[in-house]
């Protein structure tokens, strides 16, 4: 009897491991494909650029210009929705004064293609170099990882040089993420895009914003707190009291990340990383 629990727990456990393999994806990336234009949402001062990658897949993004003396931000979005959902952050560092470019992942916001951490990392880099070769300098692109995004910010501070680094709501890896909210199927075992920023943290050059909420549910505040501990100086923790996972612009963050970018943002006072 022993023998027969133990085999049919195994070939459960395989089962449900073989099924996570296959859709882990579908679990990961929730994307609406929905195009929208900017002016659409009332930024008439943005304008859509399409990023090609080298394997030919097209990339929506939206993009407005720093005002001089500003940093460009460089906005890596979350798991779901796409840009058209995230107009009014788009519009609250326009307003003052910052650049942004928002790339939206394969599959969203009329993007071809589909993402995978791969992916997302290349096309990370396929739009640092896009605003390089806008004449932005390394030192004025800040870039912006929200949620999903913040592992791809991790991954590409510590392979380019850049002003400054703002994580909102970060995780120690998808895998920790998902092992938490799967507690029963074997996530760190089968999981491929696992987006381990607690590896790669330690390689951030640049100064450093972690922004979470203390009532965050999906991705705990504690896993910004251990990111944050194993993270190079300069560093600075924002936890906003009362907020959740994706609500704490209600709550004062923004006054949080505006008081940061307007102090601690330029790599013209630290050294950045060269590749």
């Amino acid at each position: 009897m022993f023998l027969y629990v133990a085999t049919g727990g195994t070939a459960l456990i395989l089962a449900l491991g073989g099924l996570l393999w296959s859709q882990q994806r579908v679990l990961i990336y929730h994307p609406n494909p929905e195009r929208v234009a900017p002016a659409a949402t009332g930024l008439d001062s943005v304008e859509e650029v399409v990023l090609t990658t080298p394997d030919g897949v097209r990339l929506v993004s939206w993009y407005g210009e720093a005002r001089p003396g500003q940093p460009t931000i460089l906005y890596f979005h979350g798991n779901a929705s796409n840009l058209a959902a995230r107009a009014g952050r788009v519009g609250e560092y326009l307003d003052k004064g910052r650049g942004m470019l928002m790339l939206s992942w394969r599959g969203y916001s009329g993007s071809g293609g589909r993402p995978t951490e791969a992916n997302n990392f290349a096309d990370a880099r396929l739009a640092y170099e896009w605003l390089r070769t806008r004449g932005v300098a390394a030192s004025d692109i800040v870039l912006y990882g929200e949620s999903l995004g913040t592992g791809v910010a991790v991954n590409l501070a510590g392979a380019v040089p850049v002003g400054g680094v703002i994580l909102d709501a970060p995780y120690t890896s998808i895998a920790d993420v998902g092992q938490r909210i799967y507690p029963y199927l074997p996530v760190q075992m089968f999981i491929r895009d696992r987006y381990d920023s607690l590896s790669r943290i330690r390689g951030i050059a640049a100064p450093l914003l972690i922004v979470h909420g203390e009532k965050d549910e999906l991705i705990p505040i504690e896993m910004g707190r251990e990111l944050f501990a194993a993270a190079p100086e300069p560093k600075t923790f924002a936890a906003i009291e009362g907020a959740g996972h994706a609500d704490h612009y209600l709550y004062g963050s923004y006054d949080a990340i505006h008081a940061w970018l307007d102090q601690g943002w330029p790599a013209k006072r630290a050294a950045a990383r060269v590749p």
